[in-house]
């Protein structure tokens, strides 16, 4: 790895975030145009994230299931608003064994109407609803503009897909998805989102209502970190996917899909990133302790040695790594791992063995105000709540940012400035125009319409008349 500084995230943030996920080796750029090559080390962050979303989805009854890559054109142009909203991003596949299709096929862009094939086969009555399925897949949407992991030609995610009795029942599925993404957000990642309800402009094609956890980045953009979808019964009327009620009557399903993907790695990586390089929330650091060494000559390296290998067996329940390269200096390790972003660093010396204690760095407090010593013997326990620290340091530092760049604004002049420099919260009339205007004046979009909303009614801050719901606009990635 390079010891050359990163570029500030002040000077360009675009070339920071590019240099850091390189230069940590997170992710390289593929031989086909906005491909990313996830390299081991931006993997692991992704299976901590699976793995803690996956439990979430399991607690709540939800169960995994793999579908085809490869989706008949002709499933698509069932849906009229899915296929018009996806067919400018579609990879198609024509020629297959060296002869042409009799059909073309797509490769997956999403999965709802494969997957409301299936349903149809597979619902009859309504003692098989709900139907509570996650996809842990890849997907290609032919993006024209790409950026490593926050927008790519093929990501992976996961994609809730169910089927329910009534109305009531998927709204509640949906929403109940939202707020598994929040608080995944909020408690494993220390990233804070606000939940709400897309406008029409931006809402999932096909969907009756999208929900979205939005965020904003160390540059003040936004960034839609996961999306619940009500569906309606949509999908299901174009995939006749039906099923008998108790009085024996034929009833369509009504559905939802909810999906989180690699771009969440990007989320973690603009919020809490610093001109040093990653800081991984604890949670789920591929690494979350490193063990550095420090010795001058043979017998040093034979006292401090076991010392660390007892340490490190204390902690075996952790991420640990310990890094006992001979060949860098202990400075040049240091700068190694404060790039990767490892959460707490901990150094062992002869000093350190003599005294019974070790010296602990914290990745988000940079130099000495950091620095605390630790006893050896206990270890694990001073570490867990050093780490638990992190956490909640992160997210609130990330929290004050946040809040700091919204204005709450009552004027379209003051709207347009807002958005120059970070969020606008505005009453907003939900007329499609005057959202219209504001990306035409401004490049900022409706990001949500929170669910949390204040009470009462005020005027629309674009054309001044009623509203009854408050917005955020923002600039987006």
């Amino acid at each position: 790895m390079s010891n050359e500084k990163l570029t500030p995230r002040s000077e360009n943030y675009s070339e920071w975030y590019n240099q850091v996920i390189q230069r940590a080796e997170m992710a390289d750029y593929a031989p086909v145009r906005g491909c990313m090559v996830v390299r081991p080390y931006g993997w692991a962050l992704w299976e901590n994230i699976q793995h803690a979303l996956d439990g979430m989805f399991k607690e709540t009854g939800h169960v995994n299931a793999a579908f085809p890559l490869f989706i008949p054109m002709s499933f698509l142009e069932k849906e009229k608003e899915h296929v018009e909203g996806f067919s400018p991003e579609l990879a198609v596949v024509t020629i297959g064994g060296g002869e042409k299709l009799e059909e073309p096929l797509v490769v997956r862009p999403t999965s709802e109407t494969i997957i409301g094939y299936m349903y149809s086969k597979w619902i009859k009555s309504y003692r098989d609803l709900p139907l509570l399925i996650n996809q842990w897949g890849n997907v290609v949407r032919w993006e024209m503009r790409t950026r490593l992991f926050l927008r790519t030609l093929e990501f992976y995610w996961q994609e809730g897909h169910t089927a329910h009795v009534s109305e009531q029942e998927a709204i509640e599925e949906t929403l109940r998805m939202l707020e598994i993404y929040t608080r995944f957000a909020t408690d494993y990642a220390a990233v804070p989102v606000i939940p709400g309800r897309k406008s029409s402009s931006e809402k999932f094609a096909g969907a009756i209502n999208s929900y979205s956890i939005e965020a904003m980045m160390g540059d003040t953009k936004a960034l839609q970190a996961g999306t619940s979808h009500m569906l309606g019964q949509n999908f299901a009327k174009a995939f006749d996917i039906q099923y008998l009620d108790p009085n024996n009557e034929l009833q369509y399903c009504w559905t939802t899909s909810w999906g989180v993907s690699t771009r969440f790695i990007g989320a973690i990586i603009m919020t809490h990133g610093d001109d040093q390089g990653l800081i991984m929330p604890p949670k789920l650091a591929p690494i979350q302790v490193v063990i550095v060494p420090i010795y001058k000559n043979d017998e040093e390296r034979a006292r401090v040695m076991p010392v660390v290998e007892n340490i490190r067996a204390e902690l075996a329940s952790l991420r640990v790594k310990v890094d006992d390269r001979s060949e860098v200096t202990p400075g040049f390790k240091f700068n190694d791992w404060e790039m990767r972003g490892v959460p707490l660093r901990l150094e062992i010396g002869p000093k350190d063995v003599e005294k019974g204690s070790v010296m602990a760095a914290r990745r988000d407090i940079p130099g000495r105000e950091g620095k605390s010593f630790l006893p050896q013997n206990d270890i694990l326990h001073a570490v867990d709540e050093l780490l638990a620290q992190i956490h909640d340091a992160l997210f609130e530092r990330a929290k004050t940012f946040r809040d700091s760049h919204i204005q709450e604004v009552n004027s379209y002049e003051d709207l347009v400035s807002a958005v120059e420099k970070g969020w606008a919260y505005a009453w907003w009339c939900g007329n499609g125009e005057c959202e219209a205007r504001v990306k035409e004046d401004t490049k900022a979009t409706t990001r949500c319409i929170p669910m949390d909303q204040p009470e009462g009614s005020g005027e629309c801050v674009v054309c001044g008349k009623p509203a009854h719901e408050k917005v955020y606009f923002a600039r987006a990635y």
